[in-house]
């Protein structure tokens, strides 16, 4: 199924909940819809579903218009945050549910593989209401991925399981993704989700289409400032500077050695990821002393909080630091890590990097 969104909005009343976008997403990938809550994600998908009918714009599919065209006439496969099952079914029921209706062969087979794949195969005897949250989540998206529809339609299906099982999930899921021919979008608020699904994002913000394109490449060039927040966990450290001979010179701190395009003489924003902070200096990296505000470990992680003169810093150490409030710290980056953004908030400087073959 090619999917493509021609120039939609949608308004309630006075409110607009979508500004004109147009994205067509590509078949045989995953298509991740990244923002915050109220981003506009959800919306955006009912449009595609057919729930709902976009107040100006049209929804293409192979070329026909199927603008207003009822769900019920479309093939979709949709999974949201709060699960719908089929309470007077059991759980292997539930799943067979789309592939009987299709009269496909080895029903039993297909369910199994499936809820094993899903870790709920131990219980295929219950009924949705026997299970707990997650795993009745879990039997609304074995069901959606036994309809093997050209369109399916996630919309953070993941938020409300454990951590260690939604870590699991997302890989089994991108290698599920990654074996079919389906047209897939995932609606995520969690930027860590989006670059481990791979495939394209669509970042998006209070109604707004920012950006779409490869996963890797939206990420790593950020076209605005806002798409930068939004591509951020923990959010990129935004610094204050201007141009100056020789690159960018931050407010209250050193000069970094960057050059700048023709045109970008003023005020500028200095972008840096928590990632390109460092405890260990590396040759040429800039040097910022500062004072511990914050040590939280997460993970084999630690996320420091540091005051520097250039102003409040956040790190994504690798392993486990012990620090204690107030002591003296030194974080070092590279000026080649550095995002810059001119005082229209649009991207001037990326850090290079390689694109996959």
């Amino acid at each position: 199924m090619q999917l493509t969104l021609e120039r939609v909005t949608k308004k309630v009343g006075a409110q607009t909940w979508l500004y004109e976008q147009s994205i067509a997403p590509k078949t045989g990938a995953v298509t991740v819809l990244l923002g915050a809550t109220q981003a506009g994600k959800t919306s955006l998908m009912r449009l595609m579903a057919g729930l709902d009918t976009p107040s100006t714009g049209r929804v293409v599919v192979n070329g026909k218009d199927v603008t207003g065209m009822a769900v019920r006439e479309r093939n979709v496969a949709m999974v949201y945050q709060q699960f719908i099952n089929y309470p007077s079914l059991k759980v292997a029921d539930n799943i067979a549910s789309p592939l009987k209706l299709r009269g496909e062969p080895d029903i039993d087979a297909r369910v199994k593989a499936l809820a094993d794949k899903l870790h709920i195969g131990m219980f295929l005897d219950r009924y949705p209401q026997e299970l707990s949250g997650g795993q009745q989540q879990r039997v609304a998206l074995a069901r959606a991925l036994a309809k093997n529809a050209p369109l399916m339609l996630l919309d953070e299906p993941l938020v409300n399981l454990d951590y260690k099982l939604r870590e699991g999930l997302r890989e089994e899921l991108t290698q599920l993704f990654a074996s079919g021919d389906s047209t897939v979008i995932y609606a995520t608020t969690e930027p860590g989700e989006a670059l481990l699904l791979g495939g394209y994002t669509a970042v998006m913000d209070a109604g707004e289409l920012l950006q779409y394109g490869p996963t890797a490449e939206v990420f790593h060039a950020p076209q605005s400032l806002r798409v930068a927040r939004a591509f951020s966990d923990p959010p990129m450290n935004l610094l204050k500077g201007r141009a100056a001979a020789g690159g960018v010179q931050l407010e209250g701190g050193p000069l970094l050695p960057l050059a700048l395009p023709a045109g970008n003489d003023g005020k500028l924003t200095v972008g840096l990821r928590a990632s390109a902070l460092n405890v260990d200096a590396g040759q040429g990296d800039i040097a910022l002393s500062g004072k511990v505000e914050l040590a939280e470990i997460s993970g084999s992680d630690t996320f420091v909080h540091v005051h520097t003169v250039v102003g409040e810093l956040v790190a994504q150490l690798t392993g486990v630091h012990r620090l204690e409030l107030g002591e003296a710290i030194t974080l070092y980056f590279s000026a080649t890590q550095a995002y810059v953004f001119d005082a229209s908030d649009r991207l001037a400087i990326a850090p290079a990097w390689r694109k996959t073959p």
